[in-house]
């Protein structure tokens, strides 16, 4: 009799358990949307840094185009960055973003839309880091 309550205590436990693991939700889509904003913003110091270091090469020769393009690239990662935080804030309150608040059906449609333009801003941002980045190192083999 006792082996069976223990074992009945530990199969309750281990499906309890199961449970609990099961319950892990999966991000909303605002939940998403943010989370790459919060991914990127970091990078916005990173851009200034490269654009700074970029500035002092420009000329006019052909190498000196190269990094003006490099920093107009930059500007642009970080412009899309800054427009889209203000579309964004512009079409979502705090308790919309923040605590989940359900969306009406025109909000659900402006976040489809946010995300595809957070996901650009996103792959704008990492591909121009990365350029400028691969002519600063080039630069320094030189």
């Amino acid at each position: 009799m006792r082996n069976i309550l223990i074992l009945l205590v530990f199969i309750t436990l281990t499906l309890s358990c199961k449970k609990e693991q099961k319950e892990v939700k999966e991000p909303t889509q605002m939940e998403r949307v943010i989370a790459v904003h919060d991914e990127v913003m970091p990078k916005m110091g990173t851009i200034g840094k490269l654009i700074n270091e970029l500035e002092s090469m420009v000329d006019s020769t052909s190498v000196g185009k190269q990094y003006e393009v490099a920093i107009e690239d930059l500007k642009e990662g970080y412009n899309l960055m800054m427009d889209w935080m203000k579309g964004f804030g512009d079409r979502f309150d705090s308790e919309e973003i923040m605590e989940g608040k359900a969306l009406t059906k025109e909000k659900e449609a402006w976040l489809i839309e946010e995300e595809e333009k957070v996901n650009i801003m996103k792959d704008k941002i990492y591909s121009s880091i990365a350029n400028a980045e691969n002519l600063l190192k080039k630069k320094s083999k030189q």
